[in-house]
C-alpha cells in the first residue's frame, strides 16, 4: 500500500485595502459584507476640538499663548457629519441575517457621551433594533485645562448595535463587562487626534469575529482598525476621505502588510 504524503497548505493571509474614498461609494469596490463594522464618528464639537487640553497653547505652555490649534477643529467633518446619511450606507455593509444562531453581524460606533443616544435612535431607523453601551476607561484626562473647574472627563463611548438576532459573541464561557480598560500600545505611531488604541480595538474584534472574517471601518483615519484586524487574521476594508490620513495610514501605520490601497 502506497503512503500518500499529507498536503499542507500555507494559511490564507488576510487581505487588507484602504480606500482613499467616500464611504458612500464602497459599491465600486466589490468589498464582501462585514461580520463587524467599527467606525468612530466625528463627535461635532467644532470649534472647541482642543477646548480642554494644553494643545491649545504653544508647547503646553499658556505663558507661550495660543498655538494654530486654538479655535480649530480637528477637521471638516465635526461640524457638519451626517449622521442620517453613514447609517443609510454603513447599514449595507453589514451581512445579511444569517440562518443561524450566534452568527449575525454588529457595528460598534465610537462617539461623544452626548451622541450615543442619537446613535441608538438613527440605529433603530436602519434596522438596528437593538443596543448596548460600551464605556472605556482612562487613568488619566486630557481636560487639563478643565481640572479646576469640575469633575473631568476620563472615558471614551461606544455603542454596539445589531439588527435582531444577537451577533457572533466569542467570550470563552467568561463574563465581559460592558466597561474595558483604554489600553494604549505607545509603539503605534499616533498620526490622527481621535486614533483609537491597538489593544482596544483587538479586543473588540476578537469578541465579535473570528479568523477570516471581514472588519469594515468606513471612518478609517489612521489606519488602526485595519492593523488590528489583520493582525488577528481578519479581513479588514477600510476607507478614508481626508488624504492627510489616508497616506500617514498607508505610509505609517500599514506598511508591515501587503495593501490594496486605491
Amino acid at each position: 500500500m502506497l503512503f500518500e504524503p499529507r498536503v499542507i497548505y500555507p494559511e490564507r493571509q488576510p487581505k487588507i485595502e484602504l480606500y482613499h474614498d467616500n464611504l458612500q461609494n464602497y459599491k465600486r469596490y466589490n468589498i464582501p459584507p462585514a461580520q463587524l463594522v467599527i467606525a468612530d464618528i466625528p463627535y461635532n464639537i467644532g470649534k472647541n476640538a482642543y477646548g480642554s487640553s494644553l494643545e491649545w497653547y504653544v508647547d503646553g505652555d499658556r505663558t507661550k499663548g495660543e498655538s494654530s490649534k486654538a479655535g480649530k477643529s480637528f477637521f471638516n467633518t465635526d461640524e457638519n457629519f451626517n449622521i442620517a446619511e453613514f447609517f443609510h450606507f454603513a447599514n449595507k455593509l453589514i451581512k445579511k441575517e444569517p440562518k443561524e444562531k450566534g452568527q449575525a453581524g454588529a457595528m460598534i460606533v465610537f462617539c461623544a457621551f452626548q451622541q450615543m443616544q442619537m446613535v441608538i435612535e438613527y440605529g433603530k431607523k436602519h434596522g438596528f433594533n437593538n443596543s448596548y453601551p460600551l464605556i472605556f476607561t482612562k487613568k488619566s484626562s486630557s481636560q487639563v485645562l478643565k481640572a479646576n473647574m469640575k469633575i473631568v472627563g476620563a472615558c471614551e463611548y461606544a455603542v454596539v448595535l445589531y439588527r435582531d438576532k444577537l451577533p457572533k459573541f466569542n467570550n470563552d464561557g467568561q463574563m465581559v463587562l460592558n466597561h474595558m480598560p483604554w489600553i494604549v500600545d505607545n509603539s503605534v505611531p499616533k498620526i490622527h487626534p481621535t486614533q483609537k488604541p491597538i489593544p482596544v480595538l483587538k479586543r473588540l474584534i476578537e469578541i465579535f469575529t473570528d479568523k477570516g472574517d471581514v472588519v469594515i471601518d468606513p471612518c478609517a483615519g489612521s489606519g488602526s482598525t485595519l492593523k488590528a484586524a489583520a493582525e488577528m487574521g481578519r479581513h479588514a476594508y477600510g476607507f478614508e476621505v481626508y488624504k492627510e490620513f489616508y497616506d500617514k495610514a498607508k505610509n505609517e501605520m500599514l506598511t508591515t502588510f501587503e495593501t490594496s490601497l486605491f
